[in-house]
This record gives structure tokens, C-alpha cells and sequence, in this order.
């Protein structure tokens, strides 16, 4: 890509995650954590930037030790931070992370929240889009307000300016204090006009308000009926599919997963990163999809969502 092009910008939060690096019956049992780089679109941006493609990440954390060591590592990682924040008064986001015996993420989140980091762009986001190429936002900037009004106001104009914009839901029940059916109901507004919705399986049937039953490519085809130009849903270790104005049905390399964390967030990033080195045609994503595939495998590899 050329020097100058214009960076995806990347809605959302940048966390601390502290990560228990073994498998645990219950969360009472971790005897030590390790601080790890997280946070669902600060992990995209990453993704983005070292498939090749520049990224901005747009948000903020608190202006202390942690919020410091999330910069130093975005910066290392060649993140444009124009629109990312270091706020004085607040407290950087902590997410003590640890894993069950089947090797899956249980949550808990301390600190000021991804709400207050978000505030910070929310009178520059016009200019951040202005200066972007496409916008990438998830669902967990939709959960309460203001956070959800900033980032349906980043929406609207990135559609208005013509902007591809992608959708994650990335629906974790634990941020849903009301149930599921609010996060299945706000992601569903979501996905009008989105030039690529990425769901896993059970999120994109529960956004189309399929069967439990239905097949991840019925669950992709519902996504394009209601609105998405092109859905792409991953499969774990069976790999991806897309389905809409482009089709493609990627396998996954074998490898030894030591943790699911991050592969999601990898995968959307260097599918991105691909789309874009390739003109953000429609035509792109099958060759962009073999590249995803590979970088959210290769997430699999260690205990943090990035190696």
C-alpha cells in the first residue's frame, strides 16, 4: 500500500489484560497473572497493522502506569494513536482473565470502563473518520450510553462519507446485564449496509434469530437478507465461510491451540488488512479470508490475545 493511504480506523477499547496462564476449576484458584496487550478493537488495530495495512485506533484509557504500557505497545505495533487518548483522572481498564478446563475465557473487568476511554474522541470522531479509510467498531461500545450513541454517530457519518464499514459483534454474555436478547436486538441495527459483518457461529444465529440447529451458512446468508453486503462467519478450527456479494469457504491450519483469546479480533484485522491492500473490492475477500485464517490460527498459539 502507499505511504500516505489513510488508516482503518478502529473504534473501541484498549484493556490490560492479566491473564492466569493455566486451566483452573474455578477463578478462586489462580495464584498469578501475567499483564497481557487487549482489548477487542486495540487488538484489531494491531492485527491490522501487522497484516500490512495502516491502522488508528480511536478511544482512550487512563493517563497512569498501565495506560502508559498500552501506548508504548501501540506504538511498537505502528498504531496512528491521532485519536487515542491518555485521560488524567481516570483509571486504565484491568481484565483479570482466566481459563477453564475446556481452556475458555472467563472476564472480570476493573477500572473506569470502556464508556469514559471512549468519551475522550467524542468531539474529534468526525475528523477521525475524515482522515480514514474504513471504520471498524464491535458490539461492546453499544452496551450502554454514551458510548452507544458515539458509536452509532461514527456509523452513520462513515456510511454517509461512503466509508466500508465492518461490524463485530463479538457478544460476550457477561457485559449484558439484561440477557441477550438487547445484544441480539442492537447488533441486528448494526448490520444494514456493513460491507462485511464477522460473527462466529452462535452469534450469527442469534443475530438473525435463527435455530440453534441452523447451519453457519444459513446463519451467513440471513446476515446478507438483512442488510450486510457480505457476512463472514468463523468456525474455530473448521476455519471461516462468506457468503453475499463474495463467497468463500477457507479450512483452518492444524495447530496446538493453547487459547482461543484474541483469534477473533486477529482474524477481523488481517481479513481488513487484506481487503484493503486489495482495493476494498468484493472480489478480495476470498484471498483475504486464506490470510485471516492463518493470523487467527496463529493467535491460538499462546495464552494472550497477541504474541
Amino acid at each position: 500500500m502507499a505511504e500516505n493511504a489513510k488508516p482503518i480506523l478502529c473504534l473501541g477499547e484498549a484493556i490490560v489484560d492479566l491473564i492466569c496462564e493455566e486451566e483452573l476449576d474455578s477463578p478462586a484458584e489462580a495464584e498469578s497473572f501475567r499483564p497481557h496487550f487487549g482489548g477487542a478493537l486495540a487488538n484489531v488495530a494491531v492485527a491490522t497493522s501487522r497484516a500490512g495495512a495502516p491502522a488508528a485506533l480511536a478511544g482512550g484509557v487512563g493517563d497512569d502506569a498501565w495506560g502508559g504500557w498500552l501506548r508504548g505497545r501501540l506504538e511498537a505495533e505502528r498504531v496512528d494513536l491521532r485519536w487515542f487518548s491518555l485521560v488524567p483522572g481516570l483509571q486504565t481498564p484491568l481484565a483479570f482473565v482466566t481459563f477453564d478446563r475446556e481452556r475458555e475465557p472467563a472476564f472480570a473487568i476493573y477500572g473506569d470502563g470502556i464508556d469514559a476511554g471512549m468519551h475522550s474522541v467524542s468531539d474529534r470522531l468526525a475528523e477521525a473518520l475524515g482522515a480514514s479509510s474504513a471504520l471498524i467498531f464491535g458490539s461492546n461500545t453499544v452496551v450502554g450510553e454514551p458510548e452507544r450513541e458515539l458509536t452509532m454517530t461514527a456509523r452513520r457519518l462513515a456510511l454517509e462519507a461512503g466509508l466500508p464499514v465492518l461490524f463485530d459483534p463479538n457478544i460476550r454474555p457477561n457485559r449484558w446485564s439484561d440477557g441477550l436478547g438487547p445484544a441480539a436486538e442492537l447488533c441486528r441495527a448494526m448490520v444494514p449496509d456493513a460491507f462485511v459483518v464477522r460473527a462466529n457461529a452462535d452469534e450469527a444465529r442469534m443475530i438473525a434469530g435463527l435455530e440453534a440447529g441452523s447451519s453457519a451458512e444459513e446463519a451467513a446468508e440471513a446476515l446478507c437478507e438483512l442488510g450486510a453486503r457480505i457476512a463472514v462467519v468463523t468456525l474455530g478450527s473448521d476455519g471461516a465461510l462468506a457468503r453475499g456479494a463474495a463467497e468463500a469457504d477457507v479450512p483452518a491450519p492444524q495447530v496446538d491451540v493453547v487459547s482461543p483469546l484474541g483469534a477473533g479480533d486477529s482474524f477481523l484485522g488481517a481479513l481488513a488488512a487484506g481487503i484493503a491492500r486489495r482495493g476494498w473490492h468484493s472480489n478480495a475477500v476470498a484471498g483475504a479470508m486464506r490470510e485471516a485464517v492463518d493470523a487467527g490460527s496463529r493467535a491460538c498459539l499462546g495464552w494472550g490475545a497477541l504474541s
